[in-house]
């Protein structure tokens, strides 16, 4: 038997301040960003929404809600740990850094004009201009 108790990982809300946006890329161009020699990219605004350029190719960002949350953890070290000369590992805990609930996707832009947020209703415009 074991003498070593599992107590669990402690689990604590601590915000950052940092406000945190995931980047949804397509394939094509997360491969260009891994290659050797990583492209310059760069974002121009427009009437409708951003665009993201790399030579003759077209992004627009565009904004993904979801309804469940992804929450963004971070490794610190428990406030309980035990001390250095204990034959018992250092406990770590874990910080709910940040909570997100929207992503931003980039999608190609065939049509060479720039790209328009498609209209999802009265609810879904009022709910967004909040967040």
């Amino acid at each position: 038997m074991s003498s070593q108790v599992n107590a669990g990982t402690p689990l604590t809300h601590a915000p950052d301040g940092i406000g945190y946006k995931l980047l949804e890329l397509p394939p094509e161009l997360l491969a260009l960003l891994e290659s050797d020699d990583p492209p310059v990219l760069k974002l121009e605004s427009s009437t409708a929404s951003a665009v993201v350029k790399h030579g003759s190719q077209t992004w627009g960002l565009r904004q993904k809600n979801t309804s469940n949350a992804l929450i963004l953890l971070a490794p610190a070290p428990s406030s309980s740990s035990t001390g250095e000369d204990s034959d018992q590992p250092a406990a770590t805990e874990l910080k709910a850094i940040s909570t997100i609930h929207d992503s931003v996707e980039l999608v190609p832009d065939t049509t060479g004009e720039t790209a328009k947020p498609v209209a999802r209703g009265k609810w879904h415009e009022k709910f967004a201009r909040t967040r």
